[in-house]
């Protein structure tokens, strides 16, 4: 008996040890281990690739956001946090697709809608918009809802409006937008982007200093 309850004790110390060391290694050690190389070679990433404006962080490159006057570039439209009855004012509780299959009549209606719109706000005085010239990114919403990016010709299509409303130049809006377009990942993966908080923030600036 004596025997028996010294063996259970040994092993449950032994338990007990190990269960400390585990905790300390994976609890501790590891995560500091972790962050500290990820703060000393990816310090943007690893803090959620801020965006800082005079300053001031006021947003992520990896997140849209949504809001912006039509003096500014638009981002894609986020119609699956707009229809969720959890995120309806875009706050990040979740992120969310619409769900809608292709010939489901709500999201048609949705596309039309926004392409007639997009129409609408991006035709000025001497630049009229073709119903035909609308990309698809400037319609639908990514799968996330929360896309940060845009393609080079939504950027292009919104060039005229844009100078327009802040009295710029089509020239310089263009070259902003050349200045702000990535290209593919390494060369060959994905397409060509706009990040548009990045393009807002770059013609805040132009703005102001003009």
């Amino acid at each position: 008996m004596n025997n028996s309850v010294s063996n259970t004790a040994r092993l449950l110390w032994a338990a007990l040890r190990a269960l400390l060391v585990l905790t300390l290694v994976t609890g501790v050690i590891y995560p500091l281990v972790v962050t500290g190389v990820a703060q000393a070679l990816f310090n943007n990433k690893a803090n959620g690739s801020e965006i800082k404006a005079e300053g001031k962080v006021v947003g992520s490159s990896l997140i849209g956001q949504q809001g912006y006057s039509l003096d500014y570039f638009q981002g894609r439209p986020a119609n699956g946090l707009g229809t969720n009855s959890v995120n309806t004012q875009y706050k990040l509780i979740l992120s969310g697709a619409t769900n809608l299959s292709a010939d489901s009549k709500v999201l048609v209606k949705q596309v039309e809608d926004a392409k007639a719109a997009v129409v609408k706000n991006n035709s000025t005085a001497d630049y009229k918009v073709k119903p035909s010239q609308v990309p698809a990114d400037a319609v639908t919403s990514s799968g996330s809802g929360l896309d940060p990016d845009i393609s080079p010709a939504y950027a292009e299509l919104q060039v005229h409006r844009v100078a327009e409303r802040n009295r710029l130049s089509v020239t310089q809006v263009e070259r902003l937008v050349k200045d702000h377009t990535d290209g593919r990942t390494l060369g060959f993966i994905g397409e060509p982007t706009v990040n548009v908080l990045e393009l807002n923030i770059a013609l805040k600036s132009l703005v102001t200093k003009s």
